[in-house]
């Protein structure tokens, strides 16, 4: 299961009870997306909520493709956020704690953790086979964007 599947709505029953309406609790649900990034929807949240909301369309669902926001980039674009996050210095509960600050979600600080600890191991795979296959530039690369997130 992706990191993106367990990041969820912080505030959910306050943000169902504006909106008038039930949706899943899943910030990446394709209901959910569906739901707040609709202009009428929008338009019903309290000033502060929208201002959130808006930043995070904002940052991660801005793309030209048609199948927006269904496509996968704000999915990728928010596993770059983290890890640029963990890059920072930040640990798990720490993200945590920006990214409800940030776009009002929230995940439980062990998915982070696991998420990055994945992210972690992948890199290690990608340098070991990058020098198994003599492509030094792609080792080092791997090496080093580890390096930064440990």
């Amino acid at each position: 299961m992706a990191i993106t599947d367990k990041i969820y709505v912080k505030n959910h029953r306050q943000l169902a009870s504006q909106l008038e309406t039930n949706f899943p609790k899943s910030a990446f649900s394709g209901a959910t997306l569906d739901l707040l990034f609709r202009g009428e929807n929008l338009a019903k949240l309290d000033d502060a909520t929208q201002e959130r909301v808006l930043d995070f369309a904002t940052d991660f669902m801005d793309c030209d493709c048609q199948s927006n926001p269904h496509c996968g980039h704000p999915q990728e674009k928010f596993i770059r956020y983290l890890l640029e996050l963990r890059e920072q210095g930040l640990g798990p509960d720490a993200i945590v704690d920006v990214m409800g600050q940030d776009y009002m979600l929230y995940a439980y600080p062990g998915d982070v953790l696991g998420f990055l600890d994945d992210a972690v191991r992948t890199l290690e795979a990608v340098e070991e086979l990058a020098e198994v296959d003599g492509r030094q530039e792609a080792a080092d690369e791997a090496r080093e964007k580890k390096r930064r997130l440990t």
